[in-house]
């Protein structure tokens, strides 16, 4: 994934998402370390409060649609309360307005919980809200695994991949230069 190219293969994905299962797991740590210091109502609100603002609208929202399209406000809602900027903004806030605690755990918790064990990120407008098998993003999939599944130690440009000529119908590319 790059600048010109936001989309992941599995492989990346995956690797993503075991950097946030790290993170996770790093907390986890922290939780158990001073699990006699956290005050565990607040915990428990400060952990809630994501999903109950930020994903249970939406997900309701979803499952009464007839076509699964719900209004962008509950991506917006779900982006927002998932994003580390808005947990560490609650948490900065959390620390001016009531003072520094080992409760606050609980955003990163949720959130690289989320992403590293569920493989849940932010939530793009095109893609439905609920996780799905999505027709185009598994041709993209498909491409990226033909591009990569070379048998030398360079992946082929796309258009030069045999499995991408069968797949096409489509002769090699004349006269390319790199």
């Amino acid at each position: 994934m790059d600048i010109k190219n936001p989309v992941e293969s599995p492989v990346t994905f995956n690797l993503h998402r075991a950097e946030y299962l790290v993170a996770f797991a790093v907390t986890i740590g922290f939780i158990l370390w001073h699990f006699t210091d956290i005050n565990w109502f607040a915990a428990i609100g400060l952990f809630l409060y994501i999903d109950l603002l930020g994903y249970i609208p939406g997900a309701i929202a979803y499952r009464r649609s007839a076509d699964g399209r719900i209004p962008k406000a509950y991506y917006v809602l779900y982006n927002t309360m998932h994003s580390l900027l808005s947990v560490a903004a609650v948490g900065l806030l959390w620390m001016w307005l009531i003072g520094p605690e080992w409760a606050l755990l609980a955003l990163p918790f949720h959130v690289f919980g989320d992403r590293g064990v569920f493989g849940n990120f932010l939530k793009p407008f095109g893609l439905p809200f609920e996780p799905e098998t999505t027709p185009l993003v598994d041709q993209v999939t498909a491409m990226l695994k033909r591009r990569g599944a070379t048998d030398g130690p360079v992946p082929l440009p796309y258009e030069e991949h045999p499995a991408t000529r069968a797949a096409t119908g489509s002769a090699p590319a004349v006269g390319v230069t790199r």
